[in-house]
């Protein structure tokens, strides 16, 4: 069973709201007992899911929560859009692979940073990346 707490909305569709995303799941993380470099590494991730959204879809929206489940505390982030979908999931999570002027770390960068990470995509309709991380 898991609960939430905080729940912070940021929409994206610039590099300044990036910057927003990241400046508010540090200070939630922060608040949650994320400590040492958690809290930039989920910063982090933010940066290339919220990229992917300005690069890839022009808008779309980042949901930070601080989730409690199975004894742990930790964050969740949503990354929604409503862009072109990602046809090739698969290769869009390789390293190096990058269908724009990227250097194609972005989505396996931000499933590496995190503790749990989970894409959804269809093409035509948009995509849903689900991550987060577990206070150690």
């Amino acid at each position: 069973m898991s609960s939430v707490h905080e729940q912070l909305s940021v929409p994206i569709e610039s590099a300044a709201d990036i910057v927003i995303a990241r400046q508010k799941a540090r200070a939630l993380a922060m608040h949650l007992g994320f400590v040492g470099s958690d809290p930039t590494v989920i910063a982090a991730a933010i940066s290339e899911v919220a990229r992917n959204i300005v690069n890839h879809a022009k808008r779309g929206e980042i949901v930070l929560v601080g989730i409690h489940e199975s004894g742990r505390f930790g964050i969740q982030v949503v990354a929604t859009d409503r862009g072109p979908g990602i046809s090739d999931i698969d290769r869009a999570m390789q390293y190096g692979y990058s269908s724009g002027k990227g250097m194609g770390v972005g989505l396996p960068g931000a499933k590496w940073l995190m503790d749990e990470f989970d894409i959804q995509s269809q093409v035509g309709k948009g995509t849903r990346v689900t991550m987060r991380k577990w206070v150690r």
